[in-house]
């Protein structure tokens, strides 16, 4: 799975805070109780609410390959329409090329 350009600039020009950033982030994901699906949608719902969309193609296919729907990707960026608004609807396009672009690779 490919990253976005910002998070392969960020692990090339910073490797020690690069490094120490996915630490941390591998300790979170041991925390967390929920399933690996789960986790990358509600992600993604948030990626999509906070409008970081840079690394949507990559937790897509993430979630994608852990058994996520496109039907499920497609609710996951719908669920914040209510508490933040239509701006989660430009992650559809986004989410929805990097999902269909894996179907393309099977």
């Amino acid at each position: 799975m490919k990253v976005s350009n910002a998070f392969a600039a960020f692990a090339k020009e910073v490797p020690d805070v690069h490094q120490a950033w996915m630490e941390t982030v591998g300790k979170l994901d041991t925390a967390s109780t929920l399933d690996k699906k789960t986790k990358e949608l509600a992600y993604i719902a948030v990626m999509a609410a906070v409008r970081l969309e840079s690394g949507l193609p990559f937790h897509v296919q993430l979630a994608k390959s852990h058994g996520a729907t496109r039907e499920e990707i497609i609710s996951s960026i719908l669920v914040g329409l209510p508490a933040v608004g239509n701006t989660v609807i430009q992650s559809l396009p986004i989410a929805l090329q990097a999902y269909d672009e894996g179907n393309q690779n099977e």
